[in-house]
């Protein structure tokens, strides 16, 4: 193996010899000592990251004696993404893995037009060994939440426990539960939204029921309180679909309280005759949605984890609104 400085990052090349003859390349790479694994490998080839002869590879192609298998092993902090001391909620860590309670309003990764102030800006400096972890704009990423929407995320500090948790999370395993206060009265007590959930077939910025290529997606929800104009719901995800709840909620007659993209908040605080409510339901300025469980094997140990997260501020006070609304209204 020969290594070489490149921009953002460093080349490494490997000579296939006769013994790696009719090898895939993603075998070849994975038993090089390059400590890539096989889906991470796979990840490189999608970036456009690895190259076989000059030319750009495929995960899956058969190499020949005297290739020259080029990778370009990007550093994590890119141009542009550095890490930044963002104060981040950490409710567990170990050399493998960590949890964190994400608060409201903090992007999750990097995106268009956005290098900064993100979770992944604020995770690169809280683990100084996280650099390359998955890819050089989501290091450790294994699942995300939305801008708006708070509450658990586990983030992977290893490739072996990133593709683990990537399986786990693929292969239904595991547990998420989700806080949600929605509009209206949710009957029955329990159900399930089964609907296929894909790109709005007119704004590609939005995910629809309606979408001609949707995937299949399962919601069940389940009453937690009940307050006559609005309900707080469990929802736990059997599918993990983008905007997912938000989303099956709309179709369902119920979306979330303050989701301003899905829920026509709007309209709907104007139909609130009550206008001390009313005044309190525009104070919720994100989607009242909470990751509030979450649950998992560890990727090493194999030992069941579970975590739990209170409701944040912001929720907690529409409780309390709603809750006093409930009992003048209702008695109860």
């Amino acid at each position: 193996m020969t290594a070489e400085d490149a921009a953002g990052g460093r080349f490494c090349d490997f000579r296939v010899t006769a013994q790696d003859q009719g090898v895939r390349l993603d075998v070849f790479l994975s038993g090089q000592d390059v400590a890539l694994s096989r889906s991470r490998i796979k990840r490189m080839v999608e970036e456009r990251l690895v190259f076989v002869n000059g030319r750009e590879a495929k995960a899956g192609q058969k190499l020949r004696e005297g290739d020259m298998v080029r990778l370009l092993m990007r550093d994590a902090a890119a141009p542009g993404l550095e890490p930044e001391k963002i104060p981040i909620s950490v409710l567990y860590e170990d050399e493998s893995l960590l949890v964190v309670d994400k608060p409201p309003g903090l992007v999750v990764h990097p995106g268009a037009g956005r290098d900064s102030g993100t979770l992944v800006n604020a995770l690169l400096h809280h683990c100084t060994d996280l650099r390359g972890i998955g890819g050089v704009l989501r290091p450790g990423i294994v699942h995300r939440l939305d801008k708006d929407t708070s509450g658990l995320m586990v983030v992977a500090k290893t490739e072996q426990a990133l593709d683990d948790l990537s399986r786990q999370f693929k292969e239904r395993e595991v547990d998420k539960r989700y806080l949600a206060f929605v509009w209206g009265d949710m009957i029955p007590d329990e159900d399930r939204i089964e609907l296929p959930v894909g790109r709005h077939p007119v704004d590609r910025k939005r995910m629809s029921t309606s979408s001609r290529r949707g995937r299949e997606a399962v919601t069940c929800w389940k009453v937690m309180e009940r307050y006559g104009e609005a309900t707080l719901a469990e929802l736990t995800l059997k599918t993990g679909r983008t905007h997912q709840i938000r989303v099956h909620l709309t179709a369902a007659g119920h979306p979330v309280i303050g989701d301003h993209v899905y829920g026509q908040t709007s309209r709907r605080i104007s139909q609130v005759r009550d206008a001390v409510l009313q005044s309190r339901l525009k104070t919720m300025k994100r989607q009242a949605l909470h990751a509030a469980r979450l649950e998992f094997r560890h990727p090493v140990t194999g030992k069941r984890l579970l975590f739990e997260s209170s409701l944040p501020a912001d929720m907690e006070r529409m409780r309390g609104y709603l809750r006093a609304y409930a009992e003048k209204k209702y008695g109860s």
